[in-house]
């Protein structure tokens, strides 16, 4: 079960290609930040509880999680580029509806519209990848695209409180959609090398009609290990600075780096792991699950509270780099998953996972967070995360025998 790709490209165009698709792919992981970032902001200025910032994100992540199952099909039907450019001006929306937010109910809207925009990113990003990159230079590309999508993640931060500082947090979402247009802008100048074939007319999915795919378990495994690497990711990214700040008593700006240190460090693990994925093809689900229990194990670390602030902000950003390695065998695993014919829709379904993930971990964790108990929230983290080693572990089983 695997996608058609050509054998043999110019390594300029499936550089250009790559290059491409990992700038859209950073734009989306961009985007999943936008909102976390300005917590402590958004605290002070409309007087919201954990809870109810993490219900922001379950906002995100629900319209996100559901969208993209449907952009899947989209993808398929009408094509990558055009779905791809309609995500990155909602996304821009998305910004201007929080920069003029006087509420709550204004903050959802633009969680929601943040969302919607967000759906379509990577159904889009792998049709394209695995039409237009050569079959050799595919644990590559998975690799770049991971490692541009830590890239978008850790230049967030950076973007958001420098804005912020100069001018003020409404600005801040001024400039970030200014730089989805932008984004777009450029994509489209380019559109030529985003051009995808659109293939559910050309042939037919080997298991049968449209939705025959759902049937397959070894699909809903994928979707299942989504769901629960991403709900550790969902932590760091909306507890991390708040966790930092109350049990190690460190500045808000080290809790932010140490952040940004973590995507740096995901984006390091993304770029090694396009190596191990490229030289180890045949076991990525034993690379998979080796990484996460390793992430496992320093996040653990981490919520016991044995170390203090300036080892846990150094052991918290190694955690990035471990399940960073894991992140292009982990593209791998998926994409022996995928029946011919139905990238789109496969990996709709299973990405999805991953908003689901992160729709669920706001509202429990921000419970846990609401209580103070912060070394409980990392340690569950831990314990989700060692999970998904055991998912990874079955989807390789299930491959095998598929």
């Amino acid at each position: 079960m695997t996608t058609l790709n050509p054998a043999s490209n110019p390594w300029h165009d499936d550089a250009t290609v790559i290059g491409l698709v990992g700038i859209a792919h950073a734009s989306s992981h961009f985007s999943q930040l936008l909102l976390p970032l300005m917590f402590p902001v958004f605290i002070s200025t409309f007087g919201l509880s954990y809870s109810e910032l993490g219900f922001l994100m379950t906002v995100f992540f629900a319209v996100s999680g559901i969208g993209q199952a449907a952009a899947g099909f989209v993808v398929d039907r009408l094509g990558a580029r055009p779905v791809l450019f309609v995500s990155l001006l909602v996304m821009a929306a998305g910004c201007m509806a929080v920069s003029v937010a006087n509420s709550y109910a204004g903050l959802m809207l633009g969680a929601a519209l943040l969302g919607l925009g967000n759906c379509a990113l990577h159904p889009v990003d792998f049709t394209i990848l695995n039409q237009k990159v050569s079959a050799p230079r595919l644990g590559y590309a998975f690799s770049a695209h991971g490692l541009t999508g830590n890239l978008g993640w850790a230049l967030a931060p950076v973007f958001m409180v420098g804005l912020s500082a100069a001018f003020d947090w409404r600005m801040a979402y001024v400039g970030a959609a200014l730089l989805f247009v932008g984004i777009f802008a450029l994509l489209f100048w380019q559109r030529e090398h985003l051009h995808a074939e659109v293939l559910l007319h050309k042939q037919t999915v080997s298991e049968g009609s449209t939705l025959d795919f759902l049937r397959i378990p070894v699909v809903w495994w994928c979707f299942s290990f989504f769901l629960l690497s991403t709900m550790t990711l969902s932590v760091v990214q909306s507890f991390s600075v708040s966790i930092l700040q109350a049990m190690h008593q460190v500045t808000f700006e080290a809790a932010t780096l140490t952040l940004t240190a973590y995507m740096l460090c995901a984006a390091a693990g993304m770029f090694l792991g396009g190596f191990v994925a490229a030289r180890w093809p045949s076991h990525s689900d034993k690379v998979v699950a080796t990484c996460m229990a390793t992430g496992a194990l320093f996040m653990a670390l981490c919520g016991s509270g044995l170390l203090g602030g300036n080892l846990t902000m150094v052991i918290l950003a190694a955690t990035g780099l471990a399940i960073g390695v894991g992140g292009p065998s982990r593209d791998m695993m998926i994409r022996k998953a995928t029946p011919k014919g139905a990238t789109g829709r496969v990996y709709g379904i299973v990405y999805s996972g991953l908003d689901t993930g992160s729709a669920i971990s706001p509202l429990i964790f921000g419970m846990l967070m609401d209580h103070g108990w912060y070394g409980a929230t990392l340690l569950g983290a831990a314990f989700v995360l060692l999970l998904s080693v055991l998912l990874a572990l079955g989807v390789g089983r299930r491959i095998v025998h598929a």
